[in-house]
């Protein structure tokens, strides 16, 4: 049978038209398998969870970090479980009534145990919706108890505290754990910040002042003991030098001023107390 035989080329393309099927069959499924094994693969990177939702519907299924086989027709949801930070500076009133801004820093991170919940509930955007309203109340909150000054001044770890005490028992009910707060600034209305500023420096003033009177007031006890020892110390040499021993050092300072090569002198006489008189000394 020649390949140009009419029959030839009949039995050639019914061949062909029999097997195309097939292949293009078997071409489907192939891309389907391969498609149905990518999309059975869930990778997790670290510090994330995987949450399972199967047509909108989250199965409660977490998965850790990894690469895992899933059911295809399920979406994995990515959510991170690392420590994040919100910084957050709010102008709320104290309890007085005047406006203070606070400069803060938030540091939390997702529970990994209530990760499903948390995206059933709130959905992967819970930062917006759950955490940075629950700060802004807690800073509300915890100012409203206290004046501005002690904002300012010595109660910034206290206050800190209290917002931080607030908060975490807030966000632990959402399934997010609370790892710290930072007040990190302060700031008053300008006239009450210079007002504190000059009572501050005043309280200096007044404290070295106190100092310097102190040291004076020691070192005028010092000089007073001092002088008192003086005054003893002449009291007991005045009573202990009698008059004969006053004359007999007198003679002595003579008769060495009389032996010196360089002494010239004439002691006519005697002088008061029995004591020499000394003229023409050179």
């Amino acid at each position: 049978m020649s390949p140009r035989d009419p029959e030839f080329e009949e039995v050639y393309m019914s061949r062909i038209k029999s097997w195309l099927p097939r292949t293009t069959a078997a071409f489907v499924i192939g891309v389907v398998l391969v498609i149905l094994l990518y999309a059975a693969i869930a990778y997790v990177p670290a510090g994330h969870v995987g949450v399972l939702t199967l047509f909108g519907r989250v199965t409660g299924e977490v998965l850790p970090e990894g690469t895992h086989l899933v059911n295809p027709f399920k979406s994995n949801n990515r959510l991170s479980v690392r420590t994040m930070e919100l910084k957050e500076k709010a102008s709320v009133p104290s309890n007085e009534g005047l406006v203070v801004t606070l400069d803060t820093s938030l540091l939390f991170r997702l529970n990994p145990q209530q990760a499903a919940d948390v995206f059933r509930q709130i959905g992967p955007n819970y930062l917006q919706v759950v955490v940075e309203p629950m700060l802004r109340a807690a800073i509300r909150s915890a100012t409203g108890t206290h004046n501005a000054i002690a904002l300012y001044t010595g109660e910034r770890e206290k206050i800190a505290k209290q917002i931080a005490d607030e908060l975490r028992i807030e966000l632990a009910k959402r399934g997010i754990q609370l790892e710290n707060i930072l007040l990190r600034d302060v700031q008053l209305p300008p006239l009450l910040a210079r007002a504190i500023e000059a009572k501050q420096q005043a309280e200096q003033d007044a404290l070295r002042m106190s100092f310097i009177l102190q040291k004076e007031k020691q070192e005028a006890e010092r000089k007073r003991i001092e002088a008192a020892g003086i005054r003893d110390f002449q009291q007991i040499v005045a009573q202990g030098i009698s008059q004969q021993l006053l004359t007999w050092k007198g003679i002595e300072a003579t008769e060495k001023l009389a032996a010196s090569a360089n002494a010239k002198v004439v002691v006519i006489g005697s002088g008061k107390n029995g004591l020499p008189i000394i003229l023409g000394g050179q």
